[in-house]
């Protein structure tokens, strides 16, 4: 199964939305949500003044209370043993080689390189690995790829491992994501 992944870009006043976090970041949106983003960009900009758009803004408020994020930014070690190390990873998710002989290779000891990806990018190794290979699969994904497709490219051996993993980290499948996402 395929999907295509549209992204709209939402701009809002820091004060409307309280509860949002700061930072740029990806969401999951339901169809009622979408549909009210779409509406909300026919408006060059959107008053609380008039009634029928501040039911739009309020609307937009709630429903956003209600959204999940998704992992796009990858936060990167700074030490050029470790940032050697995410930048190969990143390039070839599907690296299947143990952390020990991929730290060696970059010039520095396994207990080195777990001290510095925990320090520096504030994941595990393990962990900062998993979320590379799901961003690679979503991408992929996106692409139109199939679910298959987007686990063998970002490593994992099994269709059904991914899948296991897609839905431990997002709540949902990678089928029922990208129908989601439609």
């Amino acid at each position: 199964m395929s999907g295509h992944v549209s992204m709209r870009t939402l701009y809002t006043l820091p004060k409307l939305f309280k509860t949002v976090p700061r930072r740029c970041q990806v969401i999951n949106i339901s169809s009622l949500l979408r549909e009210l983003i779409l509406h909300a960009c026919q408006f060059r900009k959107l008053r609380l003044k008039v009634p029928a758009e501040r039911h739009v803004i309020d609307l937009i408020r709630d429903q956003m209370n209600l959204v999940q994020s998704i992992p796009v930014q990858l936060p990167h070690p700074r030490d050029p043993r470790a940032k050697k190390l995410a930048d190969r990873l990143r390039a070839n998710p599907c690296e299947q080689r143990s952390l020990e002989a991929l730290s060696m290779e970059c010039g520095a000891s396994k207990r080195t390189m777990q001290r510095l990806f925990a320090e520096e990018s504030g994941l595990s190794f393990s962990r900062w690995r998993q979320q590379a290979r799901l961003i690679h699969a979503l991408q992929t994904l996106a692409a139109g790829q199939s679910v298959t497709n987007a686990a063998l490219d970002a490593g994992y051996s099994t269709t059904s491992a991914f899948i296991s993993m897609f839905h431990k980290q997002l709540g949902t499948t990678p089928a029922r994501y990208l129908v989601a996402a439609d």
